[in-house]
């Protein structure tokens, strides 16, 4: 399932659930997909984290203040 089918499933349960209320299967669903798009910003988040370089400014005098690419 692509981000955005999630989404629109999540949002749709969240719908149902302010204006009848959800039954025992949809709730476990909502909390599956919670679960998987949880996992997925976390995922993206990390690779983002990974790909971050941190300078010690003073070991490197000639770029202070400035990240190397």
């Amino acid at each position: 399932m692509d981000i955005d089918s999630l989404v629109a499933r999540i949002n749709e349960l969240a719908r149902k659930q302010k204006s009848t209320g959800l039954t025992e299967e949809e709730l476990a669903e909502r909390a599956k997909l919670r679960e998987i798009y949880l996992n997925n910003i976390r995922s993206n988040f990390r690779q983002q984290l990974d790909t971050i370089e941190i300078v010690d400014d003073e070991n490197d005098q000639g770029h202070q203040g400035k990240l190397k690419h």
